[in-house]
């Protein structure tokens, strides 16, 4: 049996919600995005948590170690500093004379000092100047966009949270208004009409987390099962998303493509 709550990016209903699983006393509560988790490390120490899409387990508090988490939680990541730092380098090979790349975030989310920080190493390796742009609501979304031409932007990234997943229609069409090259995570949220996501695939993460919930109910312990880190990396490119901002996406590029809208 599957007990399903849908928070819809509310910190009150994430709140509550996490209340009434634990409260049902379930076998393994599974948490889906960097919003989720938090709340089940507050709300119980003892029912097994899986995560999904954790971005820093061992910076979070959740686990003691990738290898040992030790405690109740153990899941997977779909973050690393290598994914921004190789999709920054795409979206520099793809737009000529790129020098100024805005980065979005929810500031309601514990990762968005994370996106911040590792973003801003990524740019200075590649010699880039990088700005934050924050947005917390589809009003705010406007807002940041608007400041991001304003301020001369001239690409834009966004890493895996659930705003920027739930409006990635909005987000990728306020982009190309403004013309700013849109760089994401996931297959998802490029096939809202990015220019090019370089990320691990959510699917089969998805997939992957039954397997840890079957262990678990067969009685495996969470501090016992090694955090996965992302494994299978993508590469998805839009040509017409190109087009329609006057680039020209590199031959060797595309060779690298795992797959390429036309």
């Amino acid at each position: 049996m599957i007990e399903h709550r849908f928070p819809n990016e509310m910190p009150d209903r994430f709140r509550r919600m996490t209340a009434e699983l634990v409260a049902l006393n379930v076998d393994v509560l599974v948490t889906v995005g960097t919003q989720t988790a938090p709340y089940a490390k507050h709300a119980t120490t003892t029912i097994p948590v899986v995560f999904v899409f954790v971005p820093d387990a061992v910076g979070s508090g959740f686990v003691e170690s990738l290898g040992r988490p030790g405690r109740n939680m153990t899941g997977l990541s779909n973050f690393g500093a290598d994914i921004v730092l190789k999709r920054l380098q795409f979206l520099k090979e793809m737009v000529p004379g790129l020098a100024r790349v805005a980065l979005l975030v929810n500031p309601n989310t514990e990762v968005a000092d994370l996106y911040k920080r590792m973003t801003e190493i990524a740019a200075g390796e590649l010699g880039l100047r990088n700005r934050t742009f924050e947005a917390r609501s589809l009003d705010e979304l406007r807002r940041a966009f608007d400041a991001m031409a304003e301020a001369g932007m001239q690409a834009v990234t966004v890493n895996g949270e659930g705003l920027a997943y739930q409006q990635r229609e909005n987000v990728a069409k306020m982009a190309l208004t403004r013309r700013l090259p849109l760089g994401v995570w996931s297959r998802e949220t490029f096939e809202a009409g990015a220019l090019m996501s370089y990320g691990t695939d959510q699917v089969a993460m998805c997939r992957r987390a039954a397997v840890f919930v079957d262990k678990i109910l067969r009685g495996a312990r969470p501090a016992d099962l090694p955090v996965e880190q992302p494994t299978m990396l993508e590469l998805f490119i839009n040509l017409k998303t190109a087009a329609a901002l006057g680039l020209t996406v590199p031959h060797s590029v595309l060779l690298r493509a795992d797959a390429v809208v036309q």
